[in-house]
């Protein structure tokens, strides 16, 4: 997210200019020695010893080579007879000597095979065959030539079915990211004053950079979220200072001119999904002055990069402002929570069940989680941090971390254990490092806040050691940056491999790319999940990758559709109307009835995030910006509502959730499932509410539900006044049905 005192944007900050397109040099993999009779060439291991991922060739139907109209090949020799040819092309195949060649010419068992099978059905298949080719099968039937004569014809077809291996040297080149520093020249243009604001949470580093900032002529500053944009961009007009706000969705100008950038976070530069993005910004930004701001781990890698661009790092760092203890005491049980306490969980399932046992000991909690729209969490931030407010406690997932002021005596983490994605783009579920661990626990004894003193425990005891453990961890050193394809470079792929889908593009690109020990390429999952999913829809290049950086939640099949049927009418040079986009979300909408409907708003608001965020980028196109931005702000207030009552849409939900259990039980146990068997303990990591003597085991399922304060007994009458009549409403309908059943049968005798 951007925020920056001007009225245009940094080109360099967003996409990574790349070197001149080079023409393609289609050259032969090699000679053919005439003493040996071998076709040599180097194989596909880059000069560092990474071998390329072959896997990822997608063979191409050959293109019709020219055929002359008349049999000459059997006019200069003789007609071919197929079944001799199949026989020596199959001892060809089988020949150890021609396997090995092939592998040298970079064809690995797997290509050699598939080259091959396509290589024989063009043979047995073509009428007439090309002359050269029927010549020299002539001449092997005849016994006069060898059928290692076939090789060079063979690797000919081969490089038709995977065009890859004729221009090797040429992808090596484009996707070498040995240079990034080298992709900026106007940067390079300019010699740049760094300056490193390190320190903790809650140290004032960020406030330091942003006071030189507010002081500059111009600037630009640079974060994650929008919440810091937006409150960057409030803080900057409020005193007076007018900035543009650039969000990826909202664009506001106001002034044309930079002299100093912010770079926020920058620790994210090591992020495996997004860490392409600072990369870019610290070596692209065009500024005489950059402050960075993040955590020492930070510091070594940045001056090592720096070095590269010949820049200089200046280092200030910061001790954080307010003390923070870790307790010797979990908080245990939910009576126990105390205002200003905040808990932290890793998933909303958890944040639905702690707020409504919260809100059933009678407390009123404010929630804050990451798919919230800025607006909601800045609503839910307020009312937790206002004096004059009921509302004490906050459930929050770890987007607490960044872009929020929250008023927080004690984090109480709820669990330890955080679902994530690895460089590899694969997922993993594992503890939470040293690093997010003081980033949560930060949070608590703002400087700012009426809590001058942090707080941190655990939910249950048995986590306190290993949070205890983890804190005193040290942070070790980042030790690489983030790089990700430029659409410049892809392009380039594309010149040499036109018949290549973008996915299967950025997977060679990957496989072949070449960084030193500073850079690593970011996973490219969310990428390609996008292309491949737009593969079928007729797009420019240019374009088709714009709409793969889109930032979608790929787990939400409403969003996932909706960018979909964007690419497809944009595909048409069709405009996406205000209309369009209020039929295809269904505006208005209506309030939030359940927790499923709220999710559903959240995914409706991440639609229109979405049209915005292209709108940027196809104004054409997305025509009506101001439209969308204006029910986007209706729904961030309807969503607001939903979550302000969020217990009771938790209530809503449980209570169709316990009606359906109540239907399923009765169909088993014949009655009102307190005679029903209950399950066994089951452990739920920090939702803990039972008293210590209780046993669960023996308890009825409803006695346990009123105790874990999932039902009150107001509820619980209403259930069995529902149940009841659905029941005798069903056994009403079920005689009805054997009347009928009775009246047809009579018909029949």
């Amino acid at each position: 997210m951007y925020m920056r005192r001007a009225s245009s944007l940094v080109r360099c900050c967003l996409q990574a200019s790349t070197r001149s397109r080079q023409s393609p040099a289609h050259r032969g993999p090699g000679v053919l020695s005439s003493v040996t009779g071998r076709w040599r060439t180097r194989g596909f291991s880059s000069d560092n010893g990474k071998r390329l991922d072959t896997s990822l060739f997608v063979p191409v139907e050959p293109r019709n080579m020219e055929s002359p109209g008349s049999d000459i090949g059997a006019e200069l020799t003789q007609p071919l007879n197929k079944s001799e040819v199949l026989n020596i092309l199959n001892k060809f195949y089988r020949r150890k000597e021609i396997q090995k060649l092939a592998a040298e010419n970079g064809l690995d068992a797997r290509l050699f095979h598939q080259a091959f099978i396509s290589f024989r059905r063009y043979v047995m298949e073509s009428d007439p065959l090309q002359v050269d080719l029927h010549i020299v099968l002539s001449d092997i039937c005849c016994g006069v030539g060898h059928m290692d004569d076939i090789f060079p014809f063979f690797m000919r077809h081969a490089k038709q079915v995977f065009p890859m291996l004729d221009c090797m040297d040429d992808l090596r080149k484009i996707s070498d990211l040995r240079l990034p520093p080298n992709w900026y020249p106007e940067a390079r243009a300019i010699q740049r004053k760094i300056i490193f604001h390190a320190g903790p949470t809650n140290s004032g580093k960020t406030y330091h950079a942003i006071q030189r900032y507010l002081g500059a002529k111009s600037g630009i500053y640079c974060g994650p979220l929008k919440l810091l944009a937006h409150e960057i961009y409030k803080k900057s007009n409020d005193a007076g200072v007018p900035c543009d706000l650039i969000t990826g969705e909202e664009l506001i100008h106001v002034d044309p001119e930079d002299e100093v950038a912010v770079i926020d976070e920058i620790q994210m530069i090591r992020d495996p999904g997004r860490g392409w993005a600072w990369t870019r910004a610290l070596l692209g930004i065009c500024a005489q002055e950059i402050h960075l701001c993040g955590e020492a781990a930070a510091i070594n890698l940045v001056t090592e990069l720096m070095y590269t661009t010949g820049e200089e790092v200046e280092v200030r760092n910061y001790e954080r402002l307010t003390s923070l203890k870790v307790l010797d005491n979990a908080l245990q049980s939910l009576n126990n929570l105390r205002p200003g306490d905040c808990i932290v969980c890793f998933n909303k399932n958890d944040i639905f069940s702690v707020s409504r046992q919260i809100e059933a000991r009678g407390l009123e909690c404010a929630v804050i989680y990451g798919s919230l729209p800025p607006g909601t969490k800045i609503a839910q931030a307020n009312k937790f941090n206002d004096p004059d407010d009921q509302c004490k406690i906050l459930v929050a997932t770890d987007a607490i971390g960044m872009g929020l002021n929250l008023s927080i005596k004690r984090i109480i983490f709820n669990s330890l254990v955080k679902p994530s994605v690895n460089e590899k783009g694969e997922k993993e579920i594992d503890t939470i490092s040293t690093s997010q661990a003081l980033q949560i626990a930060g949070r608590a004894g703002r400087f700012s806040s009426m809590f001058k003193e942090g707080e941190v425990t655990t939910m249950v005891q048995e986590d306190l050691p290993l949070l205890k453990e983890i804190l005193d961890k040290p942070v070790h050193a980042i030790q690489a940056a983030g790089l990700h394809p430029t659409a410049e470079q892809i392009e380039m792929f594309a010149y040499h491999l036109p018949d290549a889908t973008l996915a299967n593009l950025v997977d060679i690109f990957v496989s072949l790319s070449q960084v030193d020990g500073h850079y690593f390429v970011c996973n490219i999952e969310d990428f390609k999940f996008v292309a491949d999913m737009i593969q079928h829809i007729p797009l420019n290049l240019r374009s088709r990758y714009v709409f793969c950086t889109a930032p979608i939640n790929r787990n939400l099949p409403f969003v996932c559709t909706s960018l979909l049927k964007f690419a497809r009418q944009f595909s048409r040079n069709e405009p996406l109307t205000f209309q369009w986009i209020c039929k295809h979300v269904t505006w208005p909408v209506s309030p939030p009835k359940t927790i499923k409907d709220l999710m559903h708003l959240e995914a409706v608001h991440d639609v229109l995030d979405l049209y915005l965020w292209l709108s940027y980028r196809f104004m054409d196109m997305f025509p009506d910006a101001a439209l969308v931005r204006a029910i986007q702000r209706e729904l961030d207030a309807i969503i607001q509502t939903g979550v302000h009552s969020i217990t009771k849409l938790i209530r809503a939900s449980e209570s169709r959730t316990a009606l359906q259990i109540l239907d399923e039980t009765s169909k088993d146990s014949g009655g009102f499932p307190d005679g029903a068997p209950t399950p066994g303990p089951r452990r739920i990591r920090g939702t803990k509410s039972l008293p210590a003597n209780a046993e669960p085991q023996k308890a009825s399922l409803t006695s346990r539900l009123v105790q874990d304060g999932l039902l009150t007994p107001d509820m619980l009458k209403q259930l069995e006044k529902e149940w009841m009549s659905r029941h005798q409403s069903r056994g009403n309908q079920t005689r009805l049905n054997e009347l009928d059943i009775l009246k047809k049968n009579r018909k029949k005798k």
